[in-house]
């Protein structure tokens, strides 16, 4: 089997794929692509046309991250004989990052790190403000490998898990308890909710899915984490929830701007709204599935995909373009 991967790899990551690799696989890396193109594997997150017309071979192509990029949604939908799949090897970090998150929003760690570098104590001595997680109900909105792992910290947290999956008819095999619900429920759950995590892709489906209504419908004085897409929680209805104090705090990691060149990095507002300006938001440049480990993490799950579609078993992770995800 003939794979090329978009990305320049480097000398260790190569090398580490190769001892995982059954040696039935050729693999090259770099954005040329080898010449004559007889690849039936691409790994590429954002592919080309030209990228999937240049082998008559491929036959699958492997997004080296969880999510499928809408301009890589609409080109394949043009090619349905090339399936589509995905790699999981940053879901526990995604997962840690979002635990992480609740737990800052929950104790407003960051507002009492800010106070006590200016040697003010006052917080010490203030009515207290943080909020208690153990006893309380969190609702995860998408059930794949990270909201599982987010609902199994949650139960450790002693935390009632609720969930909101596609599939509420196909039962994941889990070692905590957590009532699984379709997304039709979700009106019904929000009010029973004190933290609400958002783990979904963004889709035309889920686009927007929270706006001013649903937000409403949580508790007063509810949590709001979202690892998953900025565009699945209304920003303007965000921002007005947690301005008026409606949401105790949030933590987010995804955008609704991003820098549009190297360049931009240094002064792009993340939103259209000054959330830099409430102290009771925790902000997260978009990190969550990045550590010092998560190349080594990728080159493992590549290696074993790879593996899998090699020896004709079945290839985790697979992508409905139709769907989105």
């Amino acid at each position: 089997m003939i794979v090329h991967d978009l990305d320049e790899l480097g000398p260790d990551m190569l090398e580490l794929l190769g001892k995982l690799l059954d040696p039935r696989i050729q693999l090259t890396s770099g954005p040329q692509l080898p010449e004559p193109a007889h690849f039936q594997v691409l790994v590429a997150g954002r592919p080309e046309r030209s990228h999937l017309l240049a082998s008559p071979d491929l036959r699958l192509l492997v997004i080296p991250w969880a999510g499928l990029p809408p301009e890589t949604r609409s080109l394949m939908l043009e090619y349905p004989h090339i399936a589509v799949h995905n790699l999981h090897h940053n879901a526990a970090l995604t997962a840690e990052l979002a635990i992480a998150l609740l737990l800052a929003a929950a104790k407003l760690i960051i507002p009492y790190d800010q106070a006590l570098r200016q040697n003010d104590w006052s917080p010490r001595y203030a009515a207290p403000q943080a909020l208690a997680l153990s006893g309380k109900t969190a609702l995860i909105l998408g059930f794949g490998h990270i909201g599982q792992r987010i609902g199994g910290a949650c139960h450790a947290l002693g935390m009632r898990v609720l969930a909101v999956k596609r599939s509420a008819s196909v039962l994941p095999t889990l070692d905590y308890p957590a009532e699984i619900h379709p997304p039709e429920a979700l009106h019904d759950l929000l009010p029973l909710a004190q933290a609400v995590i958002v783990a979904l892709p963004n889709t035309p489906h889920t686009e927007g899915l929270l706006g001013e209504t649903e937000l409403r419908l949580m508790p007063p004085g509810g949590l709001l984490v979202n690892i998953a897409r900025g565009p699945v929680v209304e920003q303007e209805a965000l921002y007005r929830a947690l301005h008026d104090g409606h949401l105790h705090a949030a933590g987010l990691d995804v955008w609704y701007q991003y820098p549009a060149s190297p360049e931009a990095r240094p002064n792009t507002p993340p939103a259209d709204f000054p959330f830099h300006e409430l102290d009771n938001l925790v902000m997260s440049p978009h990190r969550a599935g990045l550590a010092v480990e998560t190349e080594t993490l990728r080159m493992q799950a590549l290696g074993a995909l790879l593996n899998a579609a090699c020896r004709g078993e079945r290839i985790p992770n697979p992508v409905d373009v139709t769907a989105g995800y």
